[in-house]
């Protein structure tokens, strides 16, 4: 068998592992390194040669799963709707909120990983409709801005959903409530 053959079915089995795992913790951060490789039956050293580290593991891991809602119907509803940019965002971060509050183990695992680290150009699924939202009102750096602001506020309030509750009063595991707290981002981000 070829080196990448291996590698790639190492790959395979740190990220099956890291999935079993984190899908029967409670807690995300009982999800080690050393756990990891044991499960997946490889050594240790393996994570970080093949991602770089555990983080990244965890990140690829979560990509696998977000690929299947990425397929919902609903998602490829929103994106055929004929809307406005704005609405269909707001339709987006709706279903994509609701996503990352279902899965808390793998955002709050990933979280501080996808903020310091993520390829910004090609994570901002968002700025397209940022652009055509502000349709040549505001440069492309300031869509840019935007995008990832509106991005990273989104993550950092899943991430926290629990302190912020207890900051603001707002519940993001009731659906109404995360609703009504997209829809206060949307408006401070994208004025009209």
């Amino acid at each position: 068998m070829k080196k990448i053959e291996k590698l790639d079915i190492t790959k395979e089995k740190l990220i099956t592992a890291a999935g079993r795992l984190i899908d029967s913790c409670d807690e995300s951060a009982v999800v080690t390194s050393r756990a990891i490789a044991n499960e997946a039956g490889v050594q240790l050293a393996m994570i970080n040669y093949c991602f770089g580290s555990r983080e990244a593991l965890l990140f690829e891991t979560f990509c696998r799963r977000e690929n299947e809602y990425k397929n919902d119907p609903l998602l490829l509803e929103i994106f055929r709707a004929e809307i406005p940019p704005k609405e269909k965002l707001r339709r987006l971060h709706y279903v994509i909120a609701e996503f990352l509050i279902k899965n808390y183990k793998y955002s709050k695992a990933i979280t501080g990983y996808v903020l310091l680290h993520r390829d910004l150009s090609k994570e901002l699924n968002s700025l397209p409709l940022v652009t055509a939202h502000y349709n040549g009102r505001k440069t492309q750096q300031e869509c840019r801005i935007i995008s990832y602001e509106l991005s990273s506020v989104m993550q950092l309030a899943v991430y926290r959903h629990k302190e912020l509750e207890n900051f603001s009063g707002f519940d993001l595991t009731d659906t109404a409530q995360l609703h009504k707290f997209v829809d206060l981002q949307i408006d401070l981000f994208l004025k009209d």
